[in-house]
């Protein structure tokens, strides 16, 4: 998911797919502790998108707040 994606979403559906992506980062993490992740460059993929997905949610926030 890009940047150019995210940023047309409304600030509540940035949200939940934060929340969504988190519970999935979750799992992942837990999987690879029991060592059955095959592709462990996921897990860098999904910090990525929380990452960019809280960059955009901020600039809204403070877009609306000005």
């Amino acid at each position: 998911m890009n940047f150019k994606e995210i940023s047309e979403l409304a600030p509540n559906e940035i949200e939940t797919k934060i929340r969504d992506s988190r519970e999935k980062l979750l799992n992942l993490r837990l999987r690879k502790q029991t060592g059955q992740v095959e592709k462990t460059h996921e897990l860098r993929t999904l910090r990525k998108d929380v990452a960019r997905l809280e960059t955009a949610l901020s600039a809204k926030k403070n877009k609306s707040a000005a």
